[in-house]
């Protein structure tokens, strides 16, 4: 069983939300057409409230605002093999009834929200804004000692790596891989590369068709590897279906302490690809996620050679403010650095999203 949620919007300026009783006689004369039936009017401070039903399983909820705000909330429950009551065209039809009745602007989310499905197929953007998937199947689902880890797959993107519910990668995002390891600007044959997190294996298996010196690949999640390597090999090929080679090695641990063991050794990396997670999107620059992110800039700059690069995704394009917090903590990191950046639209998050390019100052 499914509930199909409908959303319309009704401007209404002669409304009189001090009188529900004669105001609500319009709604409740649209509504009966479809076999809705008023079951109660309540006056709040802020005018009215009316729930209507019917016999259908079909429920509406009508909300008045003093400002002429007509809100109409409708309700189906979807019954496998039965047909739905509502169409786009029977809210269409509400629409304009409720125009001919004096409403002077309308807006409709005529596609339903969808509730009670086999699993979730909304999740927002950097922003806020609402993003509903195809998901057809809930590949793989595992809660680790470290996070959520779910694979859905989706007949446009392919399969997609959800952590602690917030879309990774999916197998149509090789756009996503290519930029953070520089959009082909880079040579990475004999050079030495540390990349911090990547358990999908998408970034190990772009730099291992380039025949680097050797890569040493930092991730705490083995079972992200793991579903990786069995759900998303559209993703890591087959980069990790060994967790050592000639020129690579997967070290299933935090990269903090291996981070803090490079320095104390003098070790130095042509390449440092950070992709553990994004910019954290909030009012001010503290906290939790913030530190951790200073820390890993930091130590990461302390093992990268004087000529070496740094690359890491930012966040979205519409999160300005955390992008401009992120530049500016790139202008206080215990070493001097210059950075560029580059957008890309990552097909699976349906946004542009931000990399930044990171260099010491000599």
């Amino acid at each position: 069983m499914v509930v199909n949620t409908f959303m319309i919007e009704l401007s209404c300026p002669n409304l009189n939300v001090n009188n529900p009783d004669s105001s609500s006689k319009v709604i409740e004369k649209v509504l009966n057409e479809y076999s809705l039936t008023k079951n109660s009017v309540s006056l709040l401070n802020d005018g009215f409230a009316m729930v209507f039903s019917s016999e259908t399983s079909c429920s509406a909820f009508v909300r008045a605002y003093p400002d002429g705000l007509l809100t109409i909330d409708i309700h189906e429950r979807v019954v496998s093999g039965e047909n739905n009551r509502f169409s786009n065209d029977i809210l269409s039809h509400i629409e304009n009834k409720m125009k001919s009745e004096g409403a002077s602007r309308t807006l409709s989310l005529t596609t339903p929200v969808k509730r009670g499905t086999k699993f979730n197929c909304y999740f927002p953007t950097t922003v806020g804004l609402l993003i509903e998937y195809d998901f057809d199947e809930l590949v793989f689902e595992e809660q680790t000692p470290f996070q959520n880890v779910k694979i859905y797959h989706s007949p446009q993107f392919g399969n997609m790596l959800i952590l602690d519910d917030d879309p990774n990668l999916a197998e149509s995002d090789i756009i996503y891989t290519r930029t953070i390891c520089g959009s082909g600007r880079e040579n990475f044959k004999d050079k030495n590369i540390l990349i911090l997190g990547g358990g999908d294996g998408g970034i190990l298996n772009e730099l291992l068709k380039q025949n680097p010196a050797y890569v040493t690949m930092v991730e705490i999640d083995q079972v992200v590897i793991d579903a990786s390597v069995k759900y998303l090999r559209g993703i890591c090929d087959s980069a990790m279906d060994k967790l050592e080679g000639d020129n690579y090695k997967v070290i299933v641990e935090d990269c903090v302490p291996w981070l803090e063991k490079f320095i104390k050794e003098g070790k130095k990396f042509d390449y440092v690809i950070n992709d553990l997670t994004a910019i954290p999107v909030t009012p001010e620059p503290v906290g939790e996620m913030w530190e951790f992110m200073r820390k890993i800039l930091n130590l990461s700059i302390s093992v990268l050679s004087d000529n070496g690069k740094y690359f890491t995704q930012g966040n979205g394009l519409n999160a300005q403010s955390a992008l401009k917090m992120y530049e500016k903590q790139l202008n206080l990191l215990e070493t001097r650095v210059e950075y560029s950046k580059e957008k890309v639209f990552v097909p699976s998050y349906l946004e542009c999203w931000v990399f930044y390019e990171v260099w010491k100052k000599l």
